[in-house]
């Protein structure tokens, strides 16, 4: 089992962790995925190796970015509600 984990910006409530969640889900050898909205951290479990890239894309589609946590500073957390579902 592979994981890998990446900061995610811009995620404010649990509807923002759903859309990444599913955009995630989607990318082939995903087999478990963690997503803190809080934290804007998200930990994908895969069988084997997945690329950084379709990571990044997948959670560009659900309408946030990301880049691979390896040594980036954990961003504050936001209060204020951007995404305009809550």
């Amino acid at each position: 089992m592979t994981v890998t984990e990446f900061q995610v910006s811009g995620m404010t409530c649990g509807h923002c962790e759903q859309s990444v969640r599913e955009e995630v889900a989607s990318v082939g050898g995903v087999k478990q995925i963690e997503v803190s909205a809080t934290t804007g951290r998200l930990v994908v479990n895969s069988a084997a190796p997945v690329a950084d890239e379709a990571i990044v894309a997948a959670v560009r589609t659900a309408g946030y970015d990301a880049v691979r946590a390896a040594g980036a500073p954990t961003p504050p957390a936001s209060t204020a509600s951007s995404c305009g579902c809550c």
